[in-house]
């Protein structure tokens, strides 16, 4: 039996609009969450609400984001999951890139003084980036990184090949990997394996010059350890656009140090980000109607 065009899209408020013209464009009907047999999940600040909407009538579930750490709790094997993996890549990449040039440049200290200062600063050309993950935002980066003739490293779970890397590296071998690099770029899921993944041995890795730049989540950073590493110099940097917590309280010692920049998990902004999850959406509900393979499937049991 073909699946159901009966599509439920949650929380059913007007802001989410995109969403539902894209479960129609795609050959769905769009229906109260009791009638459907497939849930569009819209807001991801109400994570906690989806286990009140699911019934055992829904086959596929659509969540918003690819870190899915917030809905680990409702994953099961009993219905098919996707996440918003690779929709965001390509402006988070370019965030990235954006903020592994500002630190080695120089630009936390330019941008704070107020009298005209020495100059500091290294080159990203022909220079050294590390970069956890091997997901859309690393295909992405990479791509990117090209016309500056970096040496590239990727860290994941395998070490299998990634696409335009000159080494590949496993996730245990993370701290050796940090070593010698002149950026480090967080672009992994958070799970229990991930959290605190850069923590004192990989900061004491890195280069005095380097900088750490963060888009996956808070949780990959011990921020304690970060704010050590950083007091004694001993790297370059953190450019940072998730933090834990986050948002991150006013008074917090990284607001204030002289080696942090921090953007407030804006590599993705609603502009930039609804519409291409609204595609995505139209995607899956193309496929899902046609019985066909859906993009970005979750493995529950891995959590992303």
């Amino acid at each position: 039996m073909a699946p159901s065009n009966r599509i439920a899209v949650e929380p059913a408020s007007g802001r989410f609009e995109a969403l539902r013209d894209a479960v129609v464009a795609g050959g769905g009907t769009v229906v109260d969450v009791a009638d459907a047999e497939a849930l569009v999940w819209a807001d991801p600040k109400r994570a906690g609400e989806l286990a009140s909407h699911l019934h055992p009538g829904i086959g596929w579930v659509s969540l918003p984001f690819a870190g899915i750490e917030n809905y680990a709790a409702s994953l099961d094997t009993d219905r098919v999951w996707t996440a918003a993996k690779g929709v965001y890549a390509r402006p988070v990449a370019e965030h990235a890139l954006m903020l592994a040039m500002a630190g080695l440049r120089g630009m936390s200290t330019f941008t704070r003084a107020s009298s005209w200062s020495a100059p500091e600063g290294h080159n990203l050309v022909d220079g050294r980036v590390t970069i956890f993950g091997a997901g859309g935002i690393t295909v992405e980066l990479i791509g990117l990184l090209a016309g500056f003739g970096c040496e590239i490293t990727v860290v994941r779970r395998r070490p299998d090949p990634v696409p335009g890397a000159d080494h590949v590296v496993a996730f245990e071998d993370r701290a050796e990997a940090c070593a010698g690099a002149d950026a480090v770029v967080l672009a992994l899921a958070l799970t229990p394996e991930t959290r605190h993944c850069i923590g004192a041995a990989e900061l004491a890795a890195m280069p005095d010059h380097a900088w750490l730049v963060n888009v996956g989540r808070g949780g990959h950073v011990d921020h304690d350890a970060l704010v050590d590493a950083l007091d004694r110099g001993s790297i370059g940097g953190a450019a940072l656009d998730v933090t834990d917590p986050e948002p991150l309280p006013d008074g917090h010692r990284l607001w204030s140090h002289p080696r942090v920049m921090i953007t407030p998990h804006i590599a993705n902004t609603p502009e930039m980000g609804v519409p291409l999850h609204a595609a995505h959406v139209r995607r899956n509900a193309e496929r899902w109607l046609a019985g066909g393979a859906l993009e970005g499937v979750v493995d529950a049991d891995l959590g992303y």
